[in-house]
């Protein structure tokens, strides 16, 4: 009986491999697990995302979004909230600014800033945009809008990581960016873009139609789980902001 008890004991899988176990992760282009720690995937060899933590896996790591923006007002002002209307996070954009940073706090008051939004360079006006957690300092994503496209036919932005490596990109369809860019009443032509990660759409920014007011929604289910949404949802408060001014 010894033995038995022994023997069953050792075919138990032990709690350092079963925590080893659950922090692999999968690569988000070929589905291959990657192990704790590894910076590319075995398989495939793209790069690994920052594995997500416990503290991570609530407020920027949901699979539904939508910004609102607030109808009267002097200066862009936009809501962000989640799947049930509650509001997570409130940004105002400067009248007058040398350079975009756009801080998102946790509500209308503006007391406590949560992330925000800062362009990299003065001369680089329409280029690189860090999206930085207020509370760390640290930078979880960047934006880079691709200045030729989004000024000619269609809004487009690269997703990249913290190191600036690109992961995705967000674009609208062509078609419906000519209309808004270059039709009589263009602007009221609801917008469609599309979320692709390493060539593979995983999801599309939608606008809903209003005369007045503004509010796009996102289902991020099949975003990689690993990617922080701030930085997918600064890129709908750039075009929301940013490229509607300019249309």
């Amino acid at each position: 009986m010894v033995f038995l008890s022994r023997l069953m004991k050792g075919l138990m899988p032990s709690p350092v491999n079963r925590i080893h176990s659950d922090s692999m992760v999968n690569c988000p282009a070929c589905g291959t697990q990657i192990v704790e720690g590894a910076s590319f995937c075995s398989r495939c060899g793209r790069p690994a995302l920052p594995q997500q933590t416990s503290a991570q896996s609530g407020l920027w790591y949901q699979n539904y979004y939508r910004i609102r923006k607030k109808v009267i007002a002097i200066a862009n002002q936009y809501w962000i909230e989640d799947a049930k209307e509650g509001v997570l996070g409130f940004a105002r954009q400067k009248i007058i600014r040398i350079k975009e940073n756009i801080p998102v706090f946790t509500d209308e008051s503006m007391k406590q800033e949560i992330f925000r939004i800062q362009q990299d360079q003065v001369m680089d006006m329409w280029g690189t945009f860090s999206v930085v957690d207020s509370a760390t300092g640290a930078c979880v994503g960047k934006i880079r809008r691709e200045a030729l496209s989004s000024g000619v036919y269609k809004d487009q932005y690269q997703l990249l990581d913290h190191t600036g490596r690109q992961v995705g990109r967000v674009a609208e369809r062509a078609g419906r960016g000519l209309a808004r860019k270059y039709l009589p009443g263009g602007n009221l032509v609801p917008e469609k873009v599309v979320v692709e990660f390493y060539g593979k759409e995983v999801a599309e920014i939608k606008q809903q139609f209003k005369i007045i007011g503004d509010i796009w929604e996102v289902d991020c289910s099949r975003v990689p789980p690993q990617f922080d949404r701030r930085t997918l949802l600064a890129s709908m408060l750039l075009m929301g902001m940013i490229e509607r001014d300019r249309k």
